[in-house]
């Protein structure tokens, strides 16, 4: 079983019987296992883990919750959040629709035991956050920023400069970017193309323009030119992982002199490339939909609206008559 199956050593173990019982830690593992995404297991985990170390420091337990115990875990994560600072409530909504799935699949899979780890899921009674479809936190780049960004990408060196492209070129999840392989690169109809594991498990085809092509080919060749493994690594050797993307990111941007540099994200590039196409093709949301893998066409909506409301906020039109 490897690493993004297994549940061991759960930091909220204190906070159930010890030892941690048998029946919780397989469906724990099964719960997170028929998740397809790497990236979905890896967000589930660790939003489970959240709740179960917050209900071990305030000595609950999470199999005996009450709906009151979540409602005053989202209360304390809208004063102080996991690390100091108030959570946004996408981010707790993200982490109550954990918790409520995994509640939901101990009481379908022991209903029916002689002891069932829980009668009910407390989660579907908890005060869920209501979130706008239009607020985001994610900060985007105008095209001189990028520009700017590329440019420390390409000085930084040759991965850098490949990934940074790749992400702007394409506008890829940093997911579906780092678990790329060696073996996902190949041709369909004379494009050269990297296929690609994306939201959801799916497969998709992505085409890589010459100049991404040709930076894909540099780093490769400065490795070596293998033929497998893991199409991006550190300069260490190991597989990239979400976090170096972040630091990484944000570091080039202290570089190029980004005002947004400290609250730049890896979907901040997404939301930049998402964001030139619309207005590449005059806001035409299909094609966008098409680029960005959207299931949902409201999903692509909501970055048209967020361009709109700050490209033809009225406040520009008023600066003009009470402007200095």
């Amino acid at each position: 079983m490897t690493d993004e199956l297994v549940v061991a050593e759960t930091t909220w173990a204190p906070a159930l019987p010890t030892p941690m019982p048998t029946r919780l830690a397989e469906l724990t593992t099964m719960w997170l296992s028929r998740q397809r995404s790497v990236h979905t297991r890896t967000a589930y985990r660790r939003d489970l883990w959240q709740w179960g170390d917050w209900c071990a420091a305030t000595g609950r337990n999470p199999l005996t919750a009450r709906p009151a115990d979540l409602d005053a875990w989202i209360v304390e994560q809208r004063a102080t959040g996991a690390r100091g600072k108030p959570a946004a409530e996408s981010t707790i909504a993200r982490r109550l629709s954990a918790v409520a799935s995994w509640y939901d699949y101990l009481v379908v899979n022991t209903a029916a035991d002689p002891e069932p780890l829980i009668a009910y899921n407390p989660a579907q009674a908890a005060a869920r956050p209501r979130i706008d479809p239009d607020d985001s936190s994610t900060v985007g780049l105008d095209r001189p920023e990028a520009d700017r960004l590329l440019a420390e990408a390409r000085a930084d060196g040759l991965t850098s400069h490949a990934l940074i492209l790749l992400l702007l070129v394409a506008g890829l999840r940093v997911g579906s970017a780092i678990g790329a392989r060696i073996t996902d690169l190949g041709a369909d109809r004379g494009h050269r193309v990297l296929n690609l594991t994306v939201k959801g498990g799916r497969r998709r085809r992505v085409p890589l323009p010459p100049a991404l092509s040709h930076a894909i080919d540099q780093m490769l060749a400065e490795r070596g030119t293998p033929a497998d493994g893991p199409l991006f690594l550190t300069p260490t050797g190991l597989p990239l992982y979400e976090l170096y993307v972040h630091r990484l990111i944000r570091r080039l941007a202290r570089r190029a002199g980004l005002a947004s540099a400290s609250a730049l994200s890896p979907h901040s590039l997404r939301h930049t490339a998402i964001t030139e196409i619309l207005d590449a093709t005059g806001g035409d949301l299909r094609r966008a939909q098409d680029f960005a893998g959207h299931a949902d066409p409201r999903t692509t909506r909501r970055y048209d609206r967020r361009r709109d409301q700050l490209d033809n906020h009225g406040a520009y039109l008023l600066a003009g008559r009470f402007g200095d």
